[in-house]
């Protein structure tokens, strides 16, 4: 049985909490870079990467680190993404509502 303080509100989805909301977007981001770095370099050699028509005058491990963050921010934006049109229909319609009605 719930404790009746702990009861959600008829009809409001919990919102979780900024620490979980973050956790939820860098976690699953930064394996999905682990992983895309260990297929991407699987098949492509560092030192021959070119960039603009021009060979690339950086170090195999500076190219692995640039290659690891872009892989991990574009899986945290979608994980983002995600995370936002997850929203419950009542969250984003009782949002606008209060708007309209101020």
């Amino acid at each position: 049985m719930r404790h009746p303080e702990l009861a959600e509100p008829a009809g409001k989805s919990p919102e979780p909490p900024a620490v979980q909301r973050w956790a939820l977007i860098t976690w699953p981001a930064f394996l999905a870079a682990c992983l895309l770095e260990a297929l991407v370099f699987s098949m492509i050699d560092p030192g021959e990467v070119h960039w603009l028509g021009h060979e690339l005058n950086a170090s195999r491990q500076a190219v692995y680190t640039a290659a690891f963050f872009c892989f991990w921010l574009i899986a945290m934006a979608s994980n983002a993404l995600v995370l936002w049109m997850h929203k419950p229909a009542q969250t984003v319609n009782s949002a606008i509502n209060d708007r309209i009605a101020d």
